[in-house]
């Protein structure tokens, strides 16, 4: 008879299926390893997978050329963008680290956000989405006492000026120093006082001082005069139409005057 095997207990037949089963998941696992790098070696040394350097000469998936097809974008140049790729050029797409470039291209000022898809076999798809300007930044050189004009995004992103027309505020009060935080609050209180004066300021302000986001400042030019108003933090249309409506009053007792006070609703100081 059989001996039989104490309980809980393996018997020499078991004992060869379990070491039998080791051996082919090791064979397995080898084989798929080998195959694994087989395809991984073929994918990167085959030119078929390579991306051409015809892609800097505006050629692209789009036009049935190996490149990259560039989507989205209309203030950043396509070729700023395809900079990023510049080290890949002949090489394999499978070997571009996509998050890398990703990184990099959201580097670029103008890009919000960025996506890099591979194209089966040779090819790239890089969609931005850009910033949205909303002013324009005027930013002193220095204690020079000159200014540059950068424009600026509802966020206090700071953009470089492309070759379009934009028909915008200027911002001052603004700095590169300062954090994009502090940028945004001064944005966000210009805004409010746009939309607060409407329309109805149409092609009278021509610069809005936010260095104090609680205590705006406009250039405005009205009946031909050029003067600085201060509006404070509130009330900004009802202070502004007092101003204009009467303006020729306040100019015949201004003295030459060409900054005012109108942050007491109830009242305009000059200010010398």
């Amino acid at each position: 008879m059989p001996k039989a095997t104490r309980p809980g207990g393996f018997s020499w037949r078991q004992l060869v299926a379990v070491a039998a089963g080791l051996l082919l998941f090791v064979a397995l696992f080898e084989s798929t390893a080998l195959a694994t790098r087989q395809v991984q070696s073929m994918l990167f040394a085959d030119e078929r997978f390579f991306l051409e350097s015809n892609m800097f000469a505006g050629q692209g998936p789009e036009s049935g050329i190996p490149g990259i097809r560039v989507e989205g974008n209309h203030y950043t140049s396509r070729d700023r963008i395809l900079l990023v790729f510049a080290q890949d050029l002949n090489k394999s797409i499978f070997r571009i680290p996509l998050a890398e470039r990703r990184r990099r291209l959201l580097g670029i000022d103008w890009i919000e956000d960025a996506s890099v898809m591979r194209i089966w076999p040779n090819q790239l798809i890089v969609k931005v989405r850009e910033r949205h300007p909303v002013a324009f930044a005027k930013l002193q050189i220095g204690v020079s006492g000159k200014f540059r004009y950068l424009l600026i995004d509802g966020q206090g992103v700071l953009l470089g000026v492309p070759r379009q027309r934009f028909d915008f505020p200027v911002l001052t009060g603004l700095t590169e120093e300062q954090t994009e935080a502090d940028r945004h609050t001064r944005v966000v209180a210009m805004q409010q006082l746009l939309r607060q004066l409407g329309t109805g300021a149409n092609g009278m302000i021509a610069e809005i001082n936010a260095a104090s986001p609680q205590d705006l400042r406009v250039a405005a030019k009205i009946g031909g005069h050029h003067v600085e108003l201060w509006l404070g933090d509130r009330n900004y249309l009802a202070r502004f139409q007092n101003f204009n409506n009467h303006f020729d009053e306040i100019l015949r007792q201004a003295d030459g005057a060409s900054v005012f006070d109108l942050r007491l609703d109830d009242r305009i100081m000059t200010v010398r």
